[in-house]
């Protein structure tokens, strides 16, 4: 039976899905939609989401999806896409400057790659002459680290402690919750809504079908630019190192005198605060964390050798009691999209101590071995789209700055840059490019950000 068929019965076929409407073209100003119908027998508060249904299409031409009109479930001051490290302290400092937050999340929990992807490490907060420059609600987050059994460890001068990932969701959530933060988890942001050159809202998918949020102001906190892709802010995407950690536990059951004489075996990781056991890192290749293939296959070829490794560390003299703990549910993406932003973040820029008027965080070293380096507010500012902000491994820097970009600590203080201009631009009334620069380093200060 052939597949083709007429463009008059291809028409017939869209003006049937759309339960009776009629449609005289795909270029019609009619949205679709058809009537929400409940069950007589159905539970109270349940409708029959097959009566909602606008299914893609199969035609000789290809999938055609109708056009419809998606529902708004939410409207806010300041939309936070992403919950990683920098959308977390983004949602809480746009909150406590006393604007309407909404944090949207494609996962169950807060923290992203400092969670999820079980990057324990929080590298790149000190520098060379001993100033600690993440503080504000980074600083808040590892001091009530501090306070729970097992949460931190290592917090001392120039050294880089080592969070415990389960600890890390708990203090993120509190934080969220008592900002009172509008939170959406299990909600995968797809595409932006679109006003002319500026952006009113993202579109989302969950459980509950496609949904819009519009907001004031929008943050892209996604680690992987995906909503200023979608509104078509211009970018530069990546290739750079995709990995896997992962946790091993039993450490404490070592046989210590099995090992006397013998070498550490590899693959042993770091330090955690829990006893006996440690993560492990993985550098991986550089890969596309944009291509969907590319990921599939890594995932696959990471956990065949993470399974190798747990079992070379096993076959070592005392370590027969080791065991794989827990694989990070999350792919280790490091740098995918950066934005083109009104300003560039480069490595030369750090070596000569480069400052500028608009500083809203400043970033510090991998292991407290060089200069703190100033971000711009024009580094985290689309070029083309306006009211859009980005934080975190995404914003505007030279292939050079990933390394320092994306660690944790600069993740937190750009998240916190974003999340108080954004508050500030609610406020004044104002597109975010406009926003008054003095004003938001005032309130940066007032929430204990460093910007000396």
């Amino acid at each position: 039976m052939s597949k083709k068929i007429s463009r008059r019965q291809w028409m017939s076929v869209l003006a049937a899905s759309a339960g009776g409407v009629g449609l005289s073209s795909l270029g019609t100003s009619r949205f679709l939609r058809a009537d929400i119908a409940t069950r007589d027998d159905a539970p109270e508060g349940i409708g029959v989401s097959g009566s909602e249904a606008s299914p893609c299409l199969y035609t000789a031409e290809g999938v055609v999806q109708p056009r419809k009109m998606i529902d708004t479930i939410h409207e806010t001051d300041v939309l936070v896409v992403g919950a990683g490290p920098a959308g977390t302290t983004a949602a809480i400092a746009a909150a406590r400057a006393g604007v309407k937050v909404t944090l949207v999340e494609r996962y169950g929990h807060f923290g992203g790659l400092s969670t999820g992807g079980l990057v324990l490490v929080i590298l790149g907060h000190w520098t060379a002459d001993g100033t600690q420059v993440c503080q504000g609600v980074g600083e808040e987050i590892m001091q009530r680290l501090d306070d729970i059994e097992g949460g931190i460890v290592n917090r001392r001068d120039k050294v880089n402690p080592t969070v415990d990932a389960e600890a890390l969701k708990y203090v993120s959530l509190e934080m969220i919750a008592e900002a009172g933060i509008d939170v959406f988890l299990h909600s995968w942001a797809v595409d932006a809504v679109m006003d002319g050159p500026v952006i009113r809202g993202v579109v989302f998918e969950s459980k509950s079908g496609r949904r819009a949020i519009l907001a004031k102001q929008v943050i892209d906190t996604t680690g992987d630019g995906d909503i200023f892709a979608a509104a078509g802010a211009s970018h530069e995407e990546r290739l750079y190192h995709i990995g896997l950690p992962y946790r091993i536990g039993g450490l404490d059951r070592v046989d210590q005198e099995a090992t006397r004489g013998q070498r550490l075996p590899r693959h042993l990781g770091s330090v955690t605060p829990i006893n006996g056991v440690r993560w492990v890192n993985m550098h991986g290749p550089d890969a596309n964390g944009l291509d969907v293939r590319e990921l599939s296959r890594l995932e696959m070829e990471h956990r065949r050798q993470i399974w190798k490794q747990v079992a070379e560390l096993k076959s070592s003299p005392g370590y027969e009691d080791v065991y794989l703990m827990e694989t990070a549910p999350q792919m280790g993406v490091r740098i995918s999209r950066v934005i083109d932003g009104e300003e560039t973040l480069t490595i030369a820029g750090v070596r000569a101590e480069r400052e500028f008027d608009d500083c809203v965080a400043i970033g510090g070293a991998w292991n407290a071995d060089h200069v703190a380096w100033q971000i711009p507010y024009g580094s985290l500012l689309s070029k083309n789209v306006d009211n859009l902000l980005t934080a975190g491994r995404s914003l505007c820097g030279e292939p050079r700055m990933s390394d320092l970009i994306r660690v944790i600590p600069n993740c937190w203080v750009s998240g916190q840059a974003a999340g108080a201009a954004a508050a500030t631009a609610v406020r004044q009334s104002c597109v975010a490019r406009d926003v008054d620069i003095p004003t938001v380093q005032t309130l940066l200060r007032s929430q204990g950000a460093y910007l000396e």
